[in-house]
């Protein structure tokens, strides 16, 4: 049977496959547009699983945040390369990813696969793209955080992405944009010195007292120069203690407090590709 222009563009717009495949696949099928889908579909297992070891080291990251601005989420898809990464469409599929998944209870990367994006499972429509696009394609890290408020921030060219959860609601927005920019400018490795994970406060104290006996201190003083760096550590990559990159004549705590009395961080989340 005669293959109509408008069949074509209607199995492309569903698929996202490009014109010719669609084509074929409807000719194949004589018409029958489940049966097209399901051609396009094992397309897409096929390449999937011919490029299952690919090493993907591209893509984009997203950030998002609920109507009522209590629940934020951040999102890394990878690719192959990064003429598939800054492609509107591969942007698009990750944007819609990150909105099936806020708007769901999933807590990991895993739990999205099972979600439904537009009637399919979204394992399923990661699959089809990895045959429309002929490249890898994978969720390489999601992150949610909630509060009483969370802020976004995307850095532009989808690089570099953050959220920030606040413990209060109905303060000025410019400062959550401020704290969220902050974030992305000065990836700092914790909010404050009491959520530095164990591993690195002891990291940070043995070089401190290695780069000591190097500079020939003395053994007896070495626990403590330790102890006084690693305090530099916490005021230069603990955000709230870190100086506001816009006045750093104050850190970002006073920042916070001068806005609001008592607004604080309570948590975040920043993704990059870098």
């Amino acid at each position: 049977m005669a293959i109509k222009a408008a069949d074509v563009k209607k199995l492309r717009e569903m698929t996202g496959a490009g014109m010719m495949d669609c084509k074929k696949a409807l000719t194949e099928t004589d018409g029958d547009f489940d049966a097209a889908v399901e051609i396009i579909r094992k397309k897409g297992q096929a390449m999937a699983s011919k490029r299952a070891d690919r090493e993907t080291t591209e893509g984009c990251t997203l950030a998002k945040v609920s109507a009522d601005g209590k629940k934020g989420a951040v999102i890394i898809l990878k690719c192959e390369t990064d003429f598939v990464g800054k492609n509107e469409s591969f942007v698009a599929l990750a944007d819609s990813i990150l909105e099936a998944a806020l708007n769901s209870d999933a807590a990991t990367k895993e739990d999205i696969l099972d979600l439904q994006l537009n009637g399919v499972v979204i394992k399923e429509v990661i699959t089809e793209q990895i045959g429309v696009i002929g490249e890898k394609i994978e969720i390489a890290d999601y992150s949610v955080v909630n509060a009483e408020t969370v802020v976004p921030y995307i850095h532009p060219g989808n690089q570099l992405s953050v959220v920030v959860g606040f413990n209060q609601a109905g303060f000025d927005v410019q400062v959550g944009k401020d704290v969220a920019m902050q974030v992305a400018a000065m990836a700092p490795v914790s909010v404050d010195k009491d959520s530095v994970p164990a591993e690195i406060v002891e990291s940070e104290l043995r070089i401190g007292k290695e780069k000591a006996r190097e500079e020939g201190k003395p053994e007896a003083m070495l626990d403590k120069i330790a102890e006084g760096r690693l305090g530099k550590f916490f005021k230069e990559s603990t955000l709230l203690e870190q100086a506001f990159v816009k006045d750093n004549k104050q850190s970002i705590k006073q920042y916070l407090n001068a806005a609001s009395n008592g607004l604080t961080v309570t948590e975040f989340k920043r993704f990059s590709l870098s």
